[in-house]
């Protein structure tokens, strides 16, 4: 496994595999992948990373999203690491949240944060393995519209982690 820079080339890969972690119903409230366009304009330029086979394929990204427009949370943003369903257990999402943890901290990013389904185990247990933390479960914070959650009110377990070199006192 190679991880790298994502470029603009990867937005076919990178939206195929958000749309078939959404389509299983534990990665995000979003219905649809969209297009690369509106990923690319949602995600911050920096920090992001694709996870590549040993054929070059892309089978993981990671990226950084801002939470704020306002100055005091430039170094805070939110991340997202997805994995090809089919290439899952691998260590691709640490590999590729390892790098997006040591690059967010070359940016002057101080704190990361993560929302997750508690049902998400797996990206749950990932999480607390690099440093994150709990902060607080926000209680049925949206109601899914599509999939086998569908009507079901859900929680979201956020979590944060710190950086102990950028910001530091």
């Amino acid at each position: 496994m190679i991880i790298r820079a994502m470029t603009p080339n990867d937005g076919d890969a990178v939206i195929d595999i958000y749309g078939r972690a959404i389509a299983g119903g534990n990665a995000t409230f979003q219905e649809n992948a969209g297009s690369w366009e509106s990923w690319d304009q949602g995600h911050l330029d920096d920090c992001r990373f694709v996870a590549c086979n040993a054929l070059g394929r892309v089978i993981g990204w990671a990226g950084l999203s801002g939470v704020s427009n306002r100055c005091v949370y430039r170094g805070v943003a939110e991340i997202s690491v997805y994995v090809d369903p089919d290439a899952q257990g691998q260590g691709i999402g640490k590999a590729l949240l390892a790098a997006l943890i040591a690059e967010s901290e070359a940016q002057d990013i101080w704190s990361l944060e993560a929302g997750i389904f508690p049902e998400n185990t797996a990206s749950v247990a990932l999480h607390r393995s690099l440093g994150f933390q709990d902060v607080g479960l926000r209680r049925g914070l949206g109601r899914m519209t599509y999939g086998p959650f569908a009507g079901k009110w859900r929680d979201v377990l956020l979590m944060q982690r710190r950086s102990s070199v950028v910001g530091v006192e």
